[in-house]
């Protein structure tokens, strides 16, 4: 099988561990950077340049999609779709996840736990409703355009709470506002799904006085076994976005695991070095099945 992997780096560990997995099932392995494709829509159908040489015969795509580069990426991810190659993640799932509104509206509807979450227009002087409906201070803050940790705030008071409302208001951005989870300590749970398994999970604890549970700013991963409830949230959150490859973070709450984020491009090199499992290896078993099958249907409708 000839299977790209669309990375902009192609030195990232995630990217590097794909490429090691493709080869070592003994197909062929190519990274693509997205950003450089240029997408062909014509008559004769769609097809893509790369770095001045046409695209043709890959089996199977691998996205790697960056949040800063999403709208593009997820267009490349969706002409790769349309010339016939099998996606480990689906375009559309992209767009979905990587709206952290539209996300939680879904897993909302899916009646899946979550920390109570408040959005509204810039209205002036809503901010103190705004601040009520997910319980008052403290709360967290979150630009619906963050990753990684940034563009999250914690406030501790009403007052607090308030100010960065309206500076974020203010500035016309974009946020949610949502309910603290004061017991989960500063602490939350990586679940990686892939094709319906939970292949492997971590707990991530926040440095010393931080929040934030981000491996990128200083967060400590050990291997966690899950229970029943949260291998089974993780499940349903991940096939409620359609993703059959995603990272899902929960918190551990006292009503029970509370979904914060579904992540359609985990990172591999945390959840590999906590829980020693392979999980590159199984994201490549899950896109060889996939073709199969999907070459399995085509010869069959012939």
């Amino acid at each position: 099988m000839k299977i790209a992997v669309l990375s902009r780096n192609s030195n990232l560990y995630s990217t590097r561990r794909l490429v090691e997995e493709i080869k070592s099932a003994g197909h062929e392995a190519i990274t693509v950077d997205h950003s450089l494709c240029d997408l062909i829509i014509e008559q004769e159908g769609p097809s893509i340049i790369y770095r001045g040489q046409k695209l043709e015969g890959f089996d199977a795509i691998i996205p790697r999609i960056g949040a800063s580069v999403t709208f593009y990426g997820t267009a490349v991810v969706r002409q790769f779709e349309l010339m016939g190659a099998f996606s480990a993640v689906n375009s559309q799932a992209i767009v979905r996840s990587r709206d952290k509104l539209r996300s939680l509206q879904i897993l909302s509807k899916a009646g899946l736990g979550m920390p109570k979450t408040a959005f509204t227009n810039f209205s002036k002087g809503g901010e103190k409703q705004l601040i009520e409906q997910v319980g008052g201070a403290p709360l967290i803050i979150k630009l619906l355009e963050g990753t990684q940790g940034l563009g999250v705030v914690l406030a501790e008071t009403k007052k607090a709470a308030q100010s960065v409302v309206e500076a974020f208001h203010g500035l016309k951005a974009r946020i949610i506002v949502q309910e603290f989870i004061k017991e989960a300590k500063g602490a939350d749970i990586r679940a990686f799904v892939v094709n319906g398994k939970v292949v492997g999970a971590m707990k991530r604890q926040g440095a010393e006085g931080e929040f934030r549970s981000n491996l990128h700013r200083g967060g400590v991963a050990t291997v966690i076994k899950l229970s029943r409830l949260e291998k089974q949230a993780a499940l349903n959150a991940a096939k409620a976005l359609g993703l059959d490859v995603a990272g899902v973070d929960l918190l551990q709450s006292a009503r029970g695991p509370l979904i914060l984020e579904v992540n359609s491009s985990p990172g591999l090199e945390g959840i590999e070095q906590a829980t020693g499992v392979n999980i590159a290896g199984e994201i490549i078993k899950y896109v060889t099945e996939g073709v199969k099958k999907k070459s399995f249907k085509r010869d069959k409708n012939q």
